[in-house]
Order: C-alpha cells, then structure tokens, then sequence
C-alpha cells in the first residue's frame, strides 16, 4: 500500500536565512566559538529571560556543565526521573554522581513532586526535574522542596524552548541546561544551553566548557571541550527569531488534536503554563497494542512514535546500579526494577504523533481520522 502521506515526526527546517548566515561565518575564517556564539548567547539569554545563557556543543553537555558548575561532587546523588531521554541521566554520570529516580506524574509526564523528599539523603546534592515533550515540570512546588534542603535545582529543559509557567519561560528557576539538536523547537544542528540568573555559576559554566579556564592557558577547574562553534551558532541565531511563530502552530496543532481525537487521553496543558509541544503524546487504554498501533500508523505514511520505549532505570548501562524492589522488572532482567509504578505503566501506553509546525492542514486531518479509525478497529 502506498501511504497517501508521508509525516514525518520532524521536519528541521534550514531556509535562505540559516543558509545565508552560515555563508558568513564561513566566508569570515572564523569558524570556532566566536562572535557569532555570544550573539547566540545574548538572544537565548533574552528569550528565557535570564541574565546568562552559555552556549555548549549538545543538550547532554550544557546538562553536564549545570551539574559540574553547581557544584556536584563525585558519588553525591542526583534526583531525576526515570521517563526522559538517557540523557538525564548519563550527564549525572558524566558529573560522576548518582542518579536517583522519582516516579512521575500520569498526567503531565513529569516528576512527581510529592514524592521527591523520600528520595533526599544525605548525599542528595541536587534536583533536576525534566519538562517532558515541552510542558514545563512543577517547579514552585521542586524549588520549595530544594530551597528547604538547600539543593541544587537544575532544569532538564532539552524539549522546553519557549515554555511558560505564569508567563516566566522555564530555564530561570535555577540553573537549566537545553539541547539545540536538530529535532527540537529551535536548533543549531547539534548544541547545547546553560541558562542562569547567577553571576558565579554563569561563570563557572563558562570555565567547564572551555578546559577549566578564566584566564587562556591557566587551568582552574576540571573542564572539557565543550564549546560550540560559530557555524552552528549562525543557524541558532535564525532559528531563535521565529521560535515563538513555530510554537504558536504547534499549540495549534495540538489544540486541533484535542478536539478530535477520540478514545485516548490526550495531553493537558496545566492552568498558567505555557507547553513548547515538542512532542504530542497520546495514552492509549488499558490493554491496547501500542506498538501494533505505531507500526500501522507508520504504515499508512504516520511517523508516530514511543518516547521513551524503555525507561532510564531499565536501561542495561545501569542493570548493576538499580536496587531490588517487589516488582517484578517487565524487561526481563536479572534484577528487579524500583517501584517506579507510574512510570512503568505509561511506558507501555504513550504513543507521540507528529506535531511540527511544518504539517499541512490535510496531513492533520488525515492524522486524526487514520488514530479514530484505527483506535475503533482495536477497541
């Protein structure tokens, strides 16, 4: 069957402008971390709304050097959650300390903030809640648990950009780290951001991202190459002027969904908060296929799909970290899985849909009646 669309998840768009702008930095020789990064920085800076935003070469390493910059020491514990992109964890790696996983919530897909405090040790250093496919996590709720334990709050933003809480866009609570890979919101092909409104942390950020240094050749801190470059910077530039043109379609592509789509729950946004959409994720019922329902959507030219398929804590990298609990590990490994009940039951139900901005009024439509239909046909 030849599918009478082909939707793809993403669609990176790289116009005359990026191109144009790329022209420029390669015509001008300079092409490592330049003038072309600081004004990347500067406008990032202003879209958060922060004082500092510190460019870094991916997602994974502006979360990194949030972490190394607050002052994560090595074998000090982390909480995150479990239902995010390895990332998350693998930057607490990377800051060699523990991660520590919270369950999270159904309807927001976020950490759950009730229950953090029973994860907090003594060598709990510092918090870092995720906003899951673009909806901001509870973070007046995290930073009153992280104030009272005098914790680290840093924002796993990767899928954020332009996400709102009572009109404050995310990445200013504490320390926030957002990647500029070629699928999110805003890109640079590959990139990272550290937002901040602190002087000294912005400034340490900077020393992890570039060998350690203040001063060229003088090495403070431990740090490492993690600087982006004047090419990639050239393509953020562009991208972050029509950031929030390209988030008003998703939200309308979103809010489309929402009143069409029949016999699933579709994603909420939470009163006062503002979703990116990176991604619009469906939970289908009870018992449904998930993956026989991806692959016939695929089929029919709908590029749907599972985020996250297999949770962090399941992940085999970490087999010989996660304790023993009463359940049963549903992956089948020697090890049982933490109580992480929530996230377990969502991992086999979620299902994302294509939300880009660059989707055609048709290929919606035809999004809508090919889910309704198939749902009906499974049910």
């Amino acid at each position: 069957m030849t599918p009478q669309f082909n939707i793809p998840m993403d669609r990176p768009h790289i116009g005359d402008e990026e191109k144009q702008a790329v022209m420029r930095v390669l015509d001008s020789g300079h092409l490592p971390q330049g003038p072309v990064v600081k004004e990347f920085e500067d406008r990032f800076a202003e879209l958060c709304q922060t004082k500092h935003a510190i460019a870094t070469s991916s997602g994974t390493t502006a979360l990194t050097t949030a972490l190394m910059a607050s002052g994560v020491e090595p074998n000090e514990e982390v909480i995150i959650p479990p239902f995010s992109f390895v990332a998350t964890a693998t930057s607490v790696l990377s800051a060699r300390a523990k991660p520590v996983f919270v369950d999270i919530e159904p309807d927001t897909f976020n950490i759950d903030p009730t229950k953090i405090e029973d994860a907090i040790t003594d060598r709990t250093k510092a918090i870092m809640p995720v906003h899951l496919y673009g909806h901001p996590a509870d973070m007046s709720a995290i930073q009153a648990i992280a104030d009272k334990h005098n914790l680290a709050l840093i924002e796993d933003a990767a899928q954020a950009h332009g996400a709102e809480i009572d009109g404050q866009p995310v990445g200013g609570w504490g320390m926030a780290g957002f990647s500029l890979y070629a699928s999110k919101n805003m890109m640079s092909g590959e990139g990272g951001m550290v937002t901040t409104n602190d002087d000294d942390f912005a400034e340490k950020a900077r020393m992890v991202r570039n060998h350690g240094m203040h001063q060229r050749y003088y090495h403070e801190i431990v740090g490492f190459n993690f600087r982006l470059t004047d090419v990639m910077a050239a393509i953020g530039v562009e991208q972050s002027k029509r950031l929030t043109e390209w988030n008003a379609q998703r939200r309308a592509n979103a809010q489309y969904y929402n009143a069409h789509l029949e016999g699933v729950t579709v994603p909420q946004v939470r009163d006062g908060y503002t979703s990116a959409w990176h991604q619009y994720t469906i939970t289908l019922p009870e018992g449904y296929d998930r993956d026989a329902l991806k692959q016939e959507l695929n089929t029919r030219g709908i590029g749907a799909q599972v985020y996250y398929p297999l949770p962090i804590h399941c992940q085999p990298m970490l087999r010989d970290q996660r304790p023993t609990c009463e359940t049963t590990c549903h992956h089948g490994f020697n090890r049982e899985c933490p109580d992480l009940p929530v996230t377990i039951n969502l991992t086999y139900r979620v299902l994302s849909l294509p939300v880009n901005p660059f989707i055609t009024t048709d290929e919606r439509d035809y999004i809508v009646e090919t889910v309704n239909m198939l749902i009906t046909e499974m049910a």
